[in-house]
């Protein structure tokens, strides 16, 4: 008969891991080995992706914020071979697409994967059908479309197509491309000394101000303190892209219905109204708070 993994033996070793540990120091803390705490991390990523995707609909958002942040899965790009740069998608350079909105701070739509076109459309699909677009002809009854939210970007040139194929002109569009001195140094501060704000898409005059990607960013340095795969100069890395995805899941499920950050006295899931209640970690597992 096989050995199943208690139930707060399983929640333990993944709450050690959104608090930021590593697998193998996973395995020595909790005296297991790594393919079992593989196995709970692919179950929890399979859990926790079921879970957002179907708690987060019909979604009121006001102003969400992308941006891309780098890792590797197996090794670095510039150690791929030719043939593998021409038919893996999987190992090398990939990057977690996020969309976080400004105020509530939750993540509705995140993708994993290589900086392309391609991504940049489905992360856009994606958050399109997290929230209710207006009917098609509504606008022939009030004489103008109206703007459901507002999306700001960084200056990627795939963002305004994606932005244009999912929403249409039922959104409010801008890129903010921010200027640094210094920025080729390694290991040294960047300074940021000017930005150039474009309003693409229903943003004009005094509203560029409006366009921001300073939270979003601001996440990434969560998401790389929480996250050993994120983690610069360090030994933390995936094998295998499947891998990865179940701990962005897992991760942002945690940041989503748990984590109250800063002087947030309430999760982001509760301030978009997604759940009434404060989960704790064994809720998300479970899956049945309100």
């Amino acid at each position: 008969m096989a050995n199943r993994m208690s139930t707060e033996k399983r929640n333990t070793i993944l709450r050690l891991m959104v608090e930021g540990n590593s697998i193998r120091s996973i395995t020595r803390l909790m005296g297991t080995n790594i393919p079992s705490v593989i196995r709970q991390l692919t179950w929890a990523g399979d859990h926790c992706a079921a879970l957002m995707n179907e708690r987060f609909r019909h979604l009121t958002l006001t102003h969400v914020e992308c941006d891309e942040i780098w890792t590797f899965v197996q090794k670095k790009q510039s150690r791929l071979t030719m043939e593998e740069r021409e038919t893996r998608g999987d190992i090398g350079d990939i990057y977690l697409w996020t969309a976080l909105d400004q105020g509530n701070r939750l993540i509705p739509s995140f993708v994993v994967g290589k900086r392309s076109a391609d991504n940049a459309r489905r992360l856009m699909m994606d958050l399109r059908s997290r929230i209710t677009i207006p009917r098609p002809h509504e606008a022939d009854v009030t004489g103008e479309y109206r703007k459901v939210l507002q999306i700001s970007s960084d200056g990627f040139a795939a963002y305004p197509e994606a932005v244009d194929l999912a929403f249409g002109p039922y959104v409010k569009f801008g890129t903010i491309i921010k200027d640094y001195r210094n920025a080729n140094m390694p290991y040294t501060p960047s300074e940021m000394v000017g930005t150039q704000r474009r309003g693409i898409k229903g943003i004009h005059g005094s509203e560029e101000r409006t366009i921001c990607t300073s939270h979003v960013e601001r996440n990434n340095l969560t998401i790389r303190t929480f996250m050993k795969r994120f983690t610069r100069l360090a030994l933390g890395f995936s094998k295998k892209l499947e891998n990865l995805e179940s701990a962005v899941s897992l991760h942002m499920a945690y940041d989503n219905f748990c984590w109250r950050s800063g002087e947030m006295r309430v999760t982001p899931a509760m301030a978009a109204k997604v759940t009434k209640t404060l989960w704790s970690f064994d809720d998300l597992m479970m899956g049945t708070a309100a």
